[in-house]
């Protein structure tokens, strides 16, 4: 059995705006790398497999919390949104003709015009995630922990989520053979004034 770690990258002026990031690939905010500075990773995660998206908002919010550079995976890149990045969601959301729907209303088929499905994010992390043979962190985007999430879960982008996911936290699940088993509440990242 293997765990496995995920940890969403600080905020970005993008975040803060509401904007649709995807794969832009938009730094960290000059609040959001202050924040990460001060906070390190639990005892029992020092020692696990540091690996990040190579956008440089979740690669410089691993390095910022661990002190060391991770190993980037083309896998853990967010989703593609396609027509939608830069966007804000909510001026998607009030227009009419966007074909917008909250994520809640995906299905694992749902596709933003030019982006990609749940299902075909899915296939793309799925080799990785199974590849993996010790325990690991994956410091990544909001989009690819929802799906590693929604998997373990057993949920299938229809209704409510079973979890609610907040930065400065681990969410773990662990992987048995093809099985996902998630924890039922994440981990708490500490301060490092207070370790």
């Amino acid at each position: 059995m293997i765990r496995l770690a995920l940890l969403r990258h600080g905020h970005t002026a993008w975040n803060r705006a509401g904007r649709i990031q995807g794969r832009s690939d938009i730094p960290l905010d000059r609040a959001a790398r202050a924040e990460l500075i001060g906070y390190t990773l639990p005892e029992d995660w020092q020692q696990a497999e540091l690996w990040s998206s190579p956008l440089t908002r979740a690669a410089e919010t691993a390095l910022l919390v661990t002190g060391h550079n991770p190993r980037t995976a083309s896998e853990l890149i967010e989703m593609n949104w396609g027509d939608w990045e830069g966007f804000h969601g909510l001026d998607l959301k009030a227009a009419p003709d966007s074909g917008f729907r909250d994520i809640e209303e995906w299905g694992w088929n749902y596709r933003p015009p030019g982006g990609e499905s749940p299902a075909e994010v899915w296939s793309r992390i799925e080799p990785w995630l199974h590849a993996l043979k010790q325990d690991a962190i994956a410091v990544c985007h909001i989009g690819i922990i929802r799906m590693i999430l929604a998997r373990a879960h057993g949920w299938d982008f229809d209704g409510p989520a079973p979890f609610r996911i907040k930065r400065n936290r681990l969410f773990v699940i662990e992987i048995d053979g093809r099985d996902l088993r998630p924890w039922p509440d994440p981990i708490r990242l500490l301060r490092k004034d207070a370790s």
